[in-house]
């Protein structure tokens, strides 16, 4: 996550499973009054959100962003396509990365910026099943090498 940034609103928790993260770039949100409300109550979703081209502009499909309750005929789709904001020459590189690589464009994260909505996008691989039981396995064997560290350390230095 970049440097100056504030609290995540939600996070694609699979993303990081099913994906392996080549590249992160940091985008704006074209978003209504309703879905900025909603956004600031926590009430989103990137469970089944993907960013793909539409255009030549990048567009974020799926990204589920629930009815502000308070909302009345002004109100917006909760999962409408939303324009990503990035400089055209950003938006040259991540294309050709995906048409030439077969690279895939997931959303990992939504926050506010100096007041602004953000969404960090990840060029990645899909990972298959073996990678990801061995990211896994790797995880695991880290984590239990941090525990073990740990224990060595409180054991080093009685109080």
């Amino acid at each position: 996550m970049a440097a100056g940034m504030s609290k995540a609103i939600a996070t694609n928790k699979r993303a990081r499973h099913e994906y392996t993260v080549m590249r992160t770039y940091e985008a704006g949100i074209v978003l209504v009054g309703t879905e900025v409300k909603s956004l600031r109550a926590g009430y989103v979703s990137l469970a089944h959100a993907l960013a793909q081209e539409q255009d030549g502009e990048i567009m974020l499909h799926g990204l589920h962003i629930a009815e502000w309750g308070f909302g009345s005929w002004t109100n917006h789709q909760p999962r409408r396509t939303r324009k990503l904001l990035l400089h055209r020459v950003e938006i040259n590189r991540i294309l050709d990365k995906v048409r030439e690589d077969g690279l895939t464009l997931v959303p990992l994260s939504i926050y506010f910026k100096e007041g602004w909505a953000k969404v960090e996008l990840a060029l990645a691989r899909g990972r298959r099943a073996y990678d990801k039981r061995q990211a896994i396995a790797e995880r695991d064997a880290n984590r239990e090498i941090a525990r073990e560290f740990g224990r060595r350390l409180k054991g080093a230095h009685p109080r």
